[in-house]
């Protein structure tokens, strides 16, 4: 078991577009969702596929369990998908020797742009980069599971 510890944020500005380390096409989909877990399926690139199971209802520490699977077995259960498939590139970009993920969404998403910095450290705010908007670590509508299962929100960075 590993415990996941993040902070999720609205992105303001492009600054970090030239920082970008690597990139993910992500494809991601829920199973089942309850208050405090969830069970997702996420593709990556087209090629490999990981079941997650995320336990907690905490803002910032969840308990997390995550596990390969066949490509072929992931892309069957898309058809049992709750909600909407999130469509989304992952964006590796480090500062001041953070990695952040910037995730930019597609399809139904398109125009959100979230980043998430995991680290159990308490960054500071004159430590985390100036692109970075509005605190979004605790708002449940900008967590994927909402992405997928919930309506689609306001964006305001």
């Amino acid at each position: 078991m590993g415990k996941e510890v993040e902070r999720k944020f609205l992105v303001s500005g492009t600054a970090w577009r030239d920082l970008v380390e690597a990139d993910i096409r992500i494809l991601q989909f829920y199973l089942a969702a309850a208050p405090g877990r969830t069970v997702r399926i996420r593709i990556s690139d087209g090629a490999s596929a990981k079941l997650t199971l995320k336990f907690g209802a905490t803002a910032r520490e969840r308990d997390e369990f995550e596990y390969s699977i066949p490509l072929s077995e992931a892309l069957e259960m898309l058809d049992f998908a709750l909600g909407r498939v999130i469509e989304k590139t992952r964006h590796h970009v480090r500062h001041r020797g953070y990695l952040y993920e910037v995730d930019v969404f597609g399809g139904a998403l398109a125009g959100l742009v979230v980043a998430e910095l995991e680290t159990p450290d308490e960054v500071p705010e004159e430590m985390l980069p100036k692109w970075l908007g509005r605190e979004v670590t605790g708002e449940p509508k900008f967590y994927n599971a909402s992405l997928a299962l919930g309506g689609i929100p306001e964006i305001a960075a």
